[in-house]
């Protein structure tokens, strides 16, 4: 079977559930890694069996290399992944696609004119618990879908993050770190957005780190950390999404999709799994349903495999860049509107990927 190579950039806490899924498909390789700190770097390439540490220069213009794995913070994605796609490189990158609208249109654009693919976490929405989800809307069980609420609220990643500056910074905050997952649960689900408008607050000028060498260590705070936004789709449906830095506790639920005839209880979307329960007109009882797949485990890259496996078969992958944009624009006009006091009427939409059953990926074991 034909592989696809693959060099990793950013050795972080993220990169080890990486490591570990991306050795699982047939059709992926990781060859090389490369990290500002060369002894992680060197450390997670024995862990893992990685043939090759080289600098992020010589990674990029790896003559075996297909794809560049993108895993640094979200300050360096615009940088590495055009220049990896100047080097004639395909591109995964963790979430978000770029801290600026501006920067990811230079991405999108720049893949296109080159025939290259880019990708972007999160690939959450390729989990059974999403999918069944879908699948439940899709065959009309509550209806049309009329409105949506998502919840996320922390105290903060300085509670258990040993490098959290970087989520006070610009492009940081629970909007651009966590948004992602839900507001790719959402236009997955619901489809395109239409236009939004939000509120934002930073209560805490400072943080401080709780855990690890730094611990105890204040940080400054330069981003919204609680953005309460609301969306209108393309479809006409209502969302509502609030993602807070500033909470110090909540029962409320993840998602909840709201149609004519019932409601869908929606898993956590920063993981794969379920349960998925579903309350229908006319009934008392919240149902929970039988998954789609078996996609339930942290599957982080799966995303990288679906775009592999497009590359080789010549189709289009499911994790795109182009909804990436989409959910970025969303996140760029939450805080645009909650700065301006308006609405943001959206420059971008997307057509959603299709479906996906039993079996994700042909070359995944």
């Amino acid at each position: 079977m034909k592989k696809i190579n693959i060099g990793l950039i950013g050795c972080g806490v993220i990169s080890d559930i990486y490591l570990k899924n991306c050795s699982s498909y047939d059709h992926l390789e990781v060859v090389a890694v490369s990290d500002l700190d060369q002894k992680r770097a060197e450390e997670k390439a024995q862990q893992y069996n990685i043939p090759s540490v080289l600098s992020v220069d010589e990674l990029i213009h790896h003559e075996d290399i297909g794809i560049v794995l993108n895993l640094t913070p979200p300050g360096g994605h615009y940088a590495l992944c055009l220049q990896a796609l100047n080097a004639g490189k395909h591109v995964y990158v963790e979430k978000p696609l770029s801290v600026s609208v501006p920067e990811a249109q230079e991405l999108i654009d720049t893949a296109k004119e080159k025939g290259l693919l880019i990708g972007a976490a999160p690939d959450t929405f390729l989990g059974a618990g999403l999918q069944t989800c879908r699948a439940l809307i899709e065959d009309g069980a509550i209806g049309q879908p009329v409105a949506a609420t998502a919840f996320m609220m922390s105290r903060g990643p300085e509670q258990w993050h040993p490098s959290p500056a970087f989520f006070y910074q610009a492009g940081g905050g629970p909007m651009y770190d966590m948004g992602p997952y839900y507001l790719t649960a959402f236009i997955s689900l619901l489809g395109p957005v239409k236009r939004v408008t939000a509120l934002a607050g930073m209560p805490f000028l400072e943080r401080t780190i709780m855990s690890g060498e730094d611990a105890g260590k204040k940080i400054p705070v330069h981003t919204p950390t609680h953005i309460s936004g609301n969306v209108e789709f393309e479809s006409g449906a209502i969302g509502t999404i609030i993602t807070s830095f500033d909470v110090q506790a909540s029962r409320l639920p993840f998602i909840e999709i709201y149609g004519t005839e019932g409601t869908i209880s929606v898993p956590d979307p920063n993981t794969f799994g379920g349960p998925v329960v579903l309350k229908q007109k006319g009934s008392d009882e919240w149902v929970e349903q039988e998954l789609v797949s078996e996609t339930v485990e942290n599957s982080r890259g799966i995303g990288i495999a679906d775009m592999a496996d497009a590359i080789l078969e010549k189709r289009p992958h499911r994790a795109s860049g182009e909804q990436a944009f989409h959910v970025l624009e969303i996140m760029h006009g939450f805080h645009e509107a909650a700065s301006l006091g308006k609405h943001y009427d959206m420059q971008s939409t997307y057509n959603r990927p299709a479906g996906v059953n039993e079996t994700l990926v042909s070359g995944g074991n």
